[in-house]
């Protein structure tokens, strides 16, 4: 009679169990055995089958390969490790390691943590590409592209012995050679990470070196130490920094401060379209957090002008994205004129570079103020921007401008300056500016108002005195025009302006003069007479067609003259050629009907007088018809900003009415 199953012995009621079990030891012994006193030499070609196949790239261990596995800390140790490029790259190699060795904390990797108790490279050489289209050798992706800030695991005890490192970006035409050790001799003097190496940015010398700390016994929460000295041409750049979680290079900050002849160099080290400048010298505090960067606590100085504020960049989208809120408590008005590719003035003790200054003896020789210099599609077109600036003081402006303000928005290549904004003592002048980059030729265009202005603040006078004109000012410029520089956008403007004087007052011997009343005129002027008469209007109005601004009507109106001019502004010259005709409305002692002119260059006109074609006096009742009735069809293009009675609606209206008496009508 059998026993029951719970009256069996105890090892025969775990029979199978005992044999699957031992069968298990039993094959796991033995693979441990077998990998005990494996040649791993025997797998070399399987692994860099593997690798090349998951990389697109040949991977090759030509020397040995010795694998401890059975340790607290396992290890390998590598020799003639070869990584090569991808397609795209040629037939160089990524990487030469001749020795590779690693050893790696088993209970972390456990939990699925790698972390290196040591890595050691024998005389590695790196040979790092980034072509014209953003590809880089070094990504093991297939895409190709550089992805995110290199990240190590951490490591316990790192050293490199006699590295060398090769580096080229093809578009930004940047070359570097460097060498790289990380050694720690017992009272040796190399202790700690340098990499140090020389090159070429766009042909000009560039030069690198970075020192850090030892780089043993690091610990994985505790910051690594550097220093850095970049110099670039004219650029230097320094930073005393740190890796917040050795090596994880996503987390880093550092106390920068640079310097250099112009922003806009910094594009080839960072990739980061900055815009022209003159001389910098600025400090932030700089801190990466993966792709986003950010720079707070800025502060120095960007030509004559100070600078502060912060600004970070987004690298996470499809193009990197800036944004920043920047401030000047003093702003010198001609710093500007280096955003255009222009210059600062040319007074003692301005700052700028030898080549602004170069630039800026150019156009003075020249009699111009248009820069030449040529947009950079490619960097509007490789970043977005949302910018926001305030000047709380200006100085050195040809108007008395008080502050500023802008916000600039870059998307696509489309620039935005809206709202832009210049307060004048009374008034101000703003609107918007448009830079359109996604065209082949750029196109710029603009709509600027002046509002509220007055005319005596703005008018410089010399020697004291009352001022010539005073009155209100109201204004309007819209123009476009395509090209890729700043002069060669002006050269094919299409557009209006028109500046109105609603009313006001104008010193009597200037009114005189325009009659031209040569005799009581120049009298009341070398008597120095400040009386005046009033300025019933005053209007210029000009049509902009490639680029030159034909006057359609220029009319000033006074007590004894009514003066009306002509002519045109020349953009692709920087020519004037205007002439205001003066007809007294009252007999004069000596009367010369002759123009008043101005002429020559824009940024030195000359005033005089048109002795060659005398003008024949007509009626001031059929001039005044037909000059000023046009003026109700341009003057909607401005706010006059002034009561509905304005002088120049009483005069459109005095003109209106057909045969209308003019007071102080002119006498042959």
């Amino acid at each position: 009679m059998e026993q029951s199953t719970e009256h069996r012995p105890w090892f025969a009621r775990r029979r199978k169990t005992l044999l699957w079990s031992g069968g298990t030891l039993a094959v796991l012994g033995g693979a441990a055995l077998a990998l005990a006193v494996l040649d791993w030499n025997l797998l070399r070609g399987p692994i860099g089958s593997l690798a090349s196949a998951r990389t697109g790239r040949e991977v090759a261990i030509t020397g040995d390969l010795d694998v401890r596995l059975f340790s607290a800390a396992p290890s390998a140790s590598v020799q003639g490790l070869r990584i090569g490029n991808p397609a795209w790259a040629g037939q160089g190699r990524l990487a030469e390691i001749p020795r590779l060795d690693v050893q790696i904390e088993l209970w972390p990797l456990l939990r699925g943590k790698l972390m290196m108790r040591r890595l050691a490279l024998e005389r590695p050489a790196f040979d790092l590409i980034r072509d014209a289209k953003g590809r880089a050798n070094w990504s093991l992706s297939r895409k190709s592209t550089a992805g995110g800030p290199l990240r190590l695991p951490p490591i316990r005890d790192f050293t490199i012995r006699d590295g060398r490192l090769k580096f080229t970006d093809a578009g930004r035409r940047l070359t570097l050679a460097a060498t790289l050790n990380a050694a720690e001799q017992a009272g040796g003097s190399d202790r700690g990470f340098t990499l140090t190496g020389q090159g070429a940015i766009k042909a000009a010398p560039f030069r690198l070196e970075v020192r850090g700390g030892p780089l043993l016994n690091l610990q994985p929460d505790k910051p690594y130490r550097f220093d850095a000295d970049v110099r670039a041409g004219s650029t230097q750049i320094l930073a005393k920094g740190a890796i917040l979680k050795p090596f994880d290079f996503g987390q880093m900050e550092a106390q920068v401060s640079a310097s250099g002849a112009d922003l806009a160099d910094l594009y080839d080290l960072t990739g980061v379209p900055f815009p022209n400048s003159p001389p910098y010298r600025l400090s932030a505090k700089l801190a990466r957090q993966q792709k986003l960067w950010r720079a707070g606590g800025i502060g120095g100085r960007i030509g004559d002008s100070d600078m502060a504020g912060e600004l970070s960049v987004d690298a996470s989208g499809a193009r990197p994205f800036l944004k920043a809120d920047l401030r000047s408590r003093s702003l010198d008005f001609d710093d500007l004129a280096t955003l255009f590719g222009g210059a600062p003035s040319r007074r003692a003790g301005e700052t700028a570079s030898e080549g602004q200054k170069a630039t800026g003896a150019q156009l003075a020789a020249q009699r111009r103020f248009l820069p030449d210099a040529r947009l950079d599609l490619r960097r509007i077109r490789a970043i977005d921007a949302d910018v926001t600036y305030r000047a709380a003081g200006i100085r050195d402006a040809m108007l008395p401008l008080r502050a500023g303000s802008v916000r600039v928005k870059l998307d696509k290549g489309l620039l935005t300056a809206d709202p832009l904004r210049f307060d004048l003592p009374q008034g101000a002048i703003a609107g918007q500016v448009q830079l359109d980059g996604r065209k082949d030729t750029p196109v710029t265009s603009l709509d600027l108002r002046l509002s509220k202005a007055r005319l005596e603040q703005l008018i410089p006078i010399r020697g004291g005195g009352a001022a010539p004109l005073t009155g209100g000012l109201v204004g309007r410029a819209k123009l476009s025009g395509a090209g890729a520089s700043v002069r060669e956008a002006a050269a094919h403007a299409d557009g209006q302006v028109l500046v109105v004087v609603p009313s006001g007052e104008i010193r009597a011997a200037f009114a005189e003069l325009l009659g031209v009343n040569v005799v009581r005129g120049l009298g009341l002027l070398l008597a120095k007479d400040q009386s005046k008469t009033d300025l019933r209007c005053a209007v210029a109005h000009f049509q902009a067609r490639n680029g030159v601004l034909t006057a359609n009507r220029i009319i000033f109106d006074t007590e004894p003259v009514l003066g009306v001019g002509e002519g045109r502004i020349d953009l692709r010259s920087e020519q004037l050629d205007l002439r205001i005709s003066g007809r007294p409305k009252r007999p004069q002692l000596i009367r010369v009907l002759a123009p008043v002119t101005v002429q020559g260059p824009i940024v030195q006109p000359k005033i005089g007088v048109e002795t060659s074609n005398v003008v024949a006096q007509g009626g001031i009742a059929a001039a005044l018809g037909a000059l000023v009735s046009p003026l109700a069809a341009v003057l909607p293009f401005v706010d006059l900003g002034e009561a509905d009675d304005a002088a120049c609606g009483a005069l459109i209206a005095q003109a209106g009415r057909q045969g209308a008496p003019i007071s102080g009508p002119a006498r042959r």
